[in-house]
């Protein structure tokens, strides 16, 4: 038996720092050659070329990377395969728009919609079952009794959503919406004066930041057209350049009273290196918040480590609590005491004051001071279905596969899309928007279609595969490492093909 000592090059994302981690294995057959290959991929970090390793693992297996017998080797190795048992899949019968003449109902359909809405983990429904089982039998009795007391259970779920966000248990609270709940931080953060009262966000914001900013400022009696500063990309380019955002941050600092960026941002899938930023930020005295709802459950995340000083995220997306699922906020412990909520509610009053009904206020220090009311026990039970499944398969593990699950879909999209139907498809004039560098993106790509997005859309759906548009012409495509396969990746892209030829066919006349 031959012992070989392997160096497997990772690099974190955030730093660009190279680590090396040294692991032994033992290689006894071609078999388990082949098996050490496939480890020696799927728990790699960010290689500097995942391109490569794929190419070099099918030239192992001896097939080629288009083949889906190469998807079902991936599936076979990967650590984290099983977690797909934990979640609902739906049925292509059971999707809307899909055409049973076209594809079998019976199979599960291709979800890579995940950045819009998560999938129900199986659990949700028991969970919600037993509670709803408390209700009718204790009653009132149920705020305090039970295996979750309904009156702190958001607090006991709170430390498994602390370490998805790399923060302090006491830093995370549950509450509210996302939009609520960046209301209540900028109202506590953004205090703007005669020389400093801009708030610097990206030009593509999520429509509802860009509002709730915008009405912030009005606030004030400011204008937001000074106010608001826009960062844009440079001529010609879709995404922003890291040196470009820093340098504005230099340049216009003095100006500046908050920086309020998304994690990943949600039309391009850019991964914004939020370390640097808040540094950046912090040496020109301004405040730095995140609108993580691209972000948390899909990226690492270390908001205490990086000195964040707020931010806030959604649930029903990465975070697979079900749609209008109860939201996140986070508020640095170095803001504890010197920052404190404007409104009020007695939620934020401490547990021990909050039924003696007396009135005083005994604000709990921190953002759980921020939370106006009790915060609903469904909501609350339906993410803790989900941290749970966090919990077992960890952030470094999901963060990894789902490096290997883009890498994998871009190599595809290459070499299926533009390289074998390279004369058909190239009319449609398919272009990936986000980046193609890992330490700059999660876990959507978003492609591009200049004419016809809809009519694309449409025919995936016929074929049972759901991912979204977002106009005027962005078809998103996320593969989550949760509930995702390198197989639905297979699987999507040859739809992806196939509607791509069904639409031109149907409409060549129309297109140039």
């Amino acid at each position: 038996m031959k012992t070989f000592h392997i160096v497997i090059e990772c690099v974190s994302y955030q730093t660009r720092l190279y680590v090396f981690e040294k692991v032994t294995v033992s290689v006894v057959s071609r078999c388990s050659t082949l098996a050490f290959s496939a480890f020696c991929f799927l728990t790699s970090k960010f290689s500097a070329d995942m391109v490569e390793q794929l190419l070099t693992l099918a030239q192992d297996w001896g097939v080629q990377v288009t083949d889906e017998s190469f998807a079902r080797h991936l599936d076979s190795n990967d650590p984290l395969h099983s977690f797909r048992q934990r979640f609902h899949v739906p049925l292509v019968k059971d999707i809307p728009k899909s055409d049973l003449g076209l594809v079998n109902g019976e199979e599960q359909c291709v979800y890579m919609a995940g950045n819009s809405l998560g999938l129900q983990p199986k659990k949700v429904k028991v969970y919600l079952e037993e509670e709803l089982d408390k209700w009718a039998k204790l009653a009132v009795h149920g705020h305090f009794d039970g295996a979750r007391p309904w009156v702190y259970f958001d607090e006991i779920i709170s430390s498994s959503m602390a370490s998805i966000v790399g923060a302090k248990e006491n830093e995370v609270a549950l509450m509210n919406g996302l939009t609520v709940n960046l209301h209540l931080l900028l109202l506590a953060f953004y205090k703007p004066t005669a020389k400093r009262n801009k708030i610097l966000l990206e030009e593509k914001a999520f429509p509802s930041d860009y509002f709730v900013i915008a009405s912030q400022i009005e606030m004030h009696n400011l204008d937001p057209t000074s106010c608001m500063l826009l960062v844009t990309p440079r001529e010609g380019e879709q995404t922003l350049r890291r040196e470009d955002l820093l340098s504005t941050i230099e340049r216009e600092g003095d100006t500046i009273a908050v920086i309020l960026l998304s994690g990943v941002q949600y039309l391009t899938g850019q991964l914004f290196d939020m370390a640097s930023i808040t540094h950046a930020g912090h040496n020109m005295g301004c405040v730095v918040g995140f609108d993580l709802a691209h972000a948390v459950g899909n990226v690492e995340l270390s908001l205490h480590e990086w000195g964040v000083d707020f931010a806030c995220w959604c649930s029903y997306k990465y975070l697979n609590s079900g749609a209008g699922g109860v939201a996140g906020a986070f508020v640095h412990e170095k803001c504890m005491h010197s920052v404190k909520p404007v409104l009020i509610g007695w939620w934020g009053n401490d547990r021990e004051n909050r039924f003696t009904m007396e009135n005083k206020l005994k604000l709990i220090p921190g953002v759980r001071g921020f939370r106006l009311s009790n915060p609903s026990i469904f909501l609350s039970c339906s993410l803790q279905a989900s941290l749970e499944i966090f919990t077992e398969a960890s952030m470094p593990a999901l963060r990894k596969k789902s490096v290997q699950l883009t890498a994998y879909l871009e190599l595809l999209l290459q070499r299926i899309i533009n390289a074998e139907s390279k004369e058909q498809l190239k009319r449609l004039k398919l272009k990936m928007i986000t980046p193609t560098d890992p330490v700059q993106r999660g876990c959507q790509l978003s492609l591009q279609i200049p004419m016809l997005s809809q009519p694309v859309l449409q025919e995936l759906e016929r074929r049972g595969a759901m991912c979204d548009i977002r106009e005027p012409n962005i078809l998103r495509v996320a593969p989550v490492p949760l509930y995702n396969t390198f197989g639905d990746v297979h699987r999507f892209v040859k739809l992806l093909k196939d509607s791509f030829l069904a639409v031109i066919l149907k409409d060549q006349n129309n297109i140039p």
